[in-house]
Parts: structure tokens; sequence; C-alpha cells
């Protein structure tokens, strides 16, 4: 399963990004940035990837900072936390 983050050089441009994408209808949720992608501020946003080109739109026009979108590839682990 592949994942797409956004991430960002501080807290306030990944909350601007989060309202915008809100306020147009656009699904995301605030997650932290996985350590494979960045090293960077702890915030990033877990977004659709038929959302992509809305999103880099939304960026330019409002002028919100990023620093990437990140593809991670996730593999799940059903038996995660499973311990009998």
């Amino acid at each position: 399963m592949i994942s797409y983050y956004v991430l960002f050089p501080n807290h306030d441009n990944g909350m601007r990004l989060y309202r915008e994408m809100k306020e147009n209808g656009l699904k995301c949720t605030i997650a932290p940035t996985p350590r494979e992608a960045s090293k960077c501020c702890g915030i990033s946003l877990l977004v659709k990837k038929e959302d992509l080109d809305q999103i880099r739109q939304i960026v330019k026009e409002k002028q919100i900072e990023i620093l990437q979108i990140a593809e991670i590839k996730k593999d799940i682990d059903p038996n995660r936390d499973r311990y009998c």
C-alpha cells in the first residue's frame, strides 16, 4: 500500500493547508511525519493520490510552503500487536 504525505517546514503551514483542503472539500488526516520521509517538522498531512493535483494548485495559489509530497510504501502487518 502506498501512502502520500505532504511535509512542511513548520506547523503553521500544515494547519493552513489543512484548513484550505477542508474548505475545498478534500479529505486529509493530520499525521506524524514518517521518519523514512523526513526528520522535519513533526506534522504532515496524509492525503489521497487522486487529490494531489488539487493540493498542488492550492499550495501555489495560497502560497503555502511545503517541503515535498512524499510517497511512502507501507507494509501492513496484520499480526502487529498480537501476542497470543
